[in-house]
């Protein structure tokens, strides 16, 4: 992996301090765009590694792991289509089928067809699964309220929804490039 950029200023005589910062066509400071990018990216790394200490600790896989908790998220009693996990987690819809068969055979999710629709498989958490993730609640609680401590609700509500609307455009941006190649 690329090691990230220095944050650290570069000294320099001082007339580079009377320079206004480089900006581009849309007037946003390029230093301040490579930052935010590098954090993101930072982000997405520091939160890969918590996804695979939280999988290993359950003996799956870090995918699998988000599997379940897409399903334990978007559950309400009655079991998630494989296309709404797959929509959730922006992967194609094979291969939560495929990974949630192993979950299955270990023993993690229960996979059952649809009362309405035969084609639709349902998928829940399974008693083993809900009881080793109920194991691991205090700490996960911890550590969340470590990660957000200093932050109130209307502050992650701000962030969430600028969080929302970057997503919109990335994905937009995704299939921008897509028509463009």
């Amino acid at each position: 992996m690329a090691e990230r950029p220095s944050t650290t200023k570069r000294m320099g005589s001082a007339n580079d301090s009377q320079k206004p910062p480089a900006a581009d066509a849309s007037g946003k400071n390029q230093e301040i765009v490579r930052q935010f990018v590098w954090d993101i990216a930072s982000i997405n790394v520091h939160l890969e590694e918590i996804r695979h200490f939280w999988a290993k600790e359950l003996g799956i896989s870090g995918p699998q792991w988000m599997i379940l908790m897409a399903i334990g998220d978007l559950d309400r009693g009655k079991g998630v289509p494989v296309k709404d996990v797959s929509a959730m987690l922006h992967v194609d819809p094979s291969f939560v089928t495929t990974q949630s068969k192993m979950l299955e055979k270990n023993g993690f999710t229960r996979r059952i067809p649809s009362s309405e629709d035969a084609r639709v498989v349902l998928m829940s958490l399974s008693d083993k699964a809900s009881k080793k993730i109920a194991l691991l609640s205090s700490r996960r609680e911890q550590l969340k309220d470590f990660v957000l401590a200093g932050f109130d609700d209307s502050t992650l509500k701000e962030i969430t929804e600028q969080l929302a609307a970057l997503k919109n455009r990335l994905e937009k941006a995704t299939l921008m490039l897509a028509l463009d190649g």
